[in-house]
């Protein structure tokens, strides 16, 4: 884990479906990749607690790997599944759905947009 401290979060009101799951991400990098076409590339690590959020891509893709936890992905109008410690998955622009963290999850994240 890194040695600093995370930036606190909570769901936008807009966003939550149930619960009061909190969040904690440790910002590792960021880069500015001019010649990919992307604006921004993130990385990191985040933390929620239990509840459950709409997530929204827009034009962005996350690649994520759960270093522990339990968490639910339905992508709406789709299938849902569920990913534990060890899994990696990719959410793709244009995804909207329901990310439901049935216990509290940690995962690293690497966020191009």
């Amino acid at each position: 884990m890194p040695d600093f401290t995370p930036r606190p979060g909570q769901a936008a009101p807009d966003r939550l479906i149930e619960g009061d799951p909190r969040f904690q991400t440790w910002e590792l990098d960021q880069a500015l990749p001019l010649n990919a076409g992307w604006t921004k590339i993130q990385t990191g690590v985040w933390e929620a607690t239990p509840g459950v959020t709409r997530s929204l891509k827009g034009e962005a893709f996350e690649y994520c790997h759960i270093l522990s936890g339990h968490c639910r992905i339905a992508e709406d109008g789709g299938d849902s599944h569920d990913f534990v410690a060890g899994d990696s998955f990719l959410l793709k622009p244009g995804f909207e759905g329901v990310w439901t963290t049935l216990e509290t999850v940690r995962k690293i994240y690497v966020f191009a947009s």
